[in-house]
């Protein structure tokens, strides 16, 4: 009978987002998928939620209007 290990489960590694999936190709014109964030700049995109777009860097959001 083995004995199991006690103390803490090994963590696991979150997946980064290719870098290609930012980006969308039309003929020999390249566009952003993405907004890029204000505070950042161009390089750094913000992420789309239901009802906000967030900075991971710097925490920024911009929330989305609601229908009216």
């Amino acid at each position: 009978m083995a004995k199991e290990r006690k103390g803490k489960k090994p963590k696991k590694k979150a997946k980064k987002m290719k870098k290609h999936a930012y980006y969308e190709i039309k003929g020999t014109v390249l566009s952003r998928k993405n907004v890029a964030c204000p505070k950042c700049g161009a390089g750094v995109f913000m992420a789309t939620h239901k009802d906000r777009q967030t900075c991971g860097k710097c925490g920024y959001t911009e929330w989305k209007k609601q229908g009216s």
